[in-house]
């Protein structure tokens, strides 16, 4: 893996084709791949210096009569990271929560945490990348709860680092069919439900990447920026239907992955940080609540746009 960092960290420029050193390269790759909820539940304790920075504390007591109360909210890819951040902070702002994850043993212990807190929520095992799980997935939640009024399009999966031509074709749609297709699976399946109860409004997880080039991770950057696309399309053909769609693109988040790409790269939170003008590295619950402040009333009359959740990557 070093030996593939070293060799595709050479080809790194930036805007002005000044070739970069090989350590700012390194922090490019994480920033543009590091963004993707977490794939473990444990973080590599040690390894990676805290976020020093930290803002306003989530809300830990759950409000049954909260800003979401009775909002059956969906969300894929919650067992982790992102996604589970958000289906607990929705949750605890009083809304019902079904959400889905690959790893069932993480999905239950989850849910379970939720309700003991005095929460709604309720896990069902899917993968993105099947159509049919998609479709069972968003009808079991109608079914059970009778609608859905806010989709988070969550699920996601990183590449590993390789130039395009080091990279095989199954490496390349495996996150092609977890991003891209994934979300538009989701949306093709929650929206006939929202057309049905007369609205509702997408949320969908992005990237940095989805807007930047980042050398050695074009499977992922391909995606997400399909991912920007997408939210467009799906916003410009229901806009009228009162069905609001969004993305967010997160940068560099403090996820189980992020940690895990830091320990593999030898760097910690400090170094990566420097590439952001807030000079710290975002963390979870902050995502959350951007995604619970698309997903308002205060949003209303947002549509078809990206969020910059990068801590002003985007704006250099």
């Amino acid at each position: 893996m070093a030996d593939k960092f070293e060799n595709a960290s050479s080809l790194e420029m930036n805007h002005s084709g000044k070739r970069l050193t090989k350590g700012v390269a390194r922090r490019r790759i994480l920033v543009g791949g590091a963004s993707v909820a977490g794939v473990a539940a444990t973080f590599l304790a040690g390894r990676a210096q805290a976020n020093t920075q930290k803002p306003l504390e989530p809300k830990v007591a759950t409000d049954r009569n909260g800003k979401f109360a009775g909002k059956v909210v969906l969300i894929t890819g919650a067992t982790s990271g992102i996604g589970e951040a958000t289906a607990r902070a929705f949750a605890k702002e009083g809304a019902i929560v079904h959400f889905c994850g690959r790893r069932s043993t993480l999905g239950e212990k989850i849910a379970q945490e939720i309700n003991a807190q005095g929460g709604r929520a309720s896990y069902q095992r899917a993968d993105v990348r099947s159509e049919q799980d998609v479709k069972s997935f968003i009808d079991t939640c109608v079914q059970k709860y009778d609608r859905i009024d806010i989709a988070f399009n969550n699920a996601g999966a990183e590449s590993k680092p390789a130039t395009i031509a080091e990279r095989s074709l199954q490496d390349w749609m495996d996150s092609l069919n977890t991003n891209a297709t994934g979300v538009f699976l989701s949306i093709k399946y929650e929206i006939p439900h929202m057309l049905r109860q007369g609205g509702g409004i997408i949320v969908n997880n992005a990237s940095v990447s989805g807007h930047v080039g980042f050398a050695t991770i074009a499977p992922y950057s391909a995606s997400k920026h399909a991912v920007i696309s997408l939210t467009k399309v799906a916003a410009l053909e229901y806009a009228d239907k009162n069905i609001r769609v969004n993305s967010i693109s997160p940068g560099a988040v403090d996820t189980p992955m992020l940690r895990r790409a830091l320990a593999a790269w030898n760097t910690n939170f400090k170094e990566v940080s420097q590439d952001y003008p807030i000079k710290r590295i975002v963390n979870v619950e902050e995502i959350a609540r951007a995604v619970m402040w698309l997903s308002s009333d205060e949003a209303s009359c947002i549509t078809g746009m990206d969020v910059d959740a990068t801590g002003g990557y985007l704006t250099k």
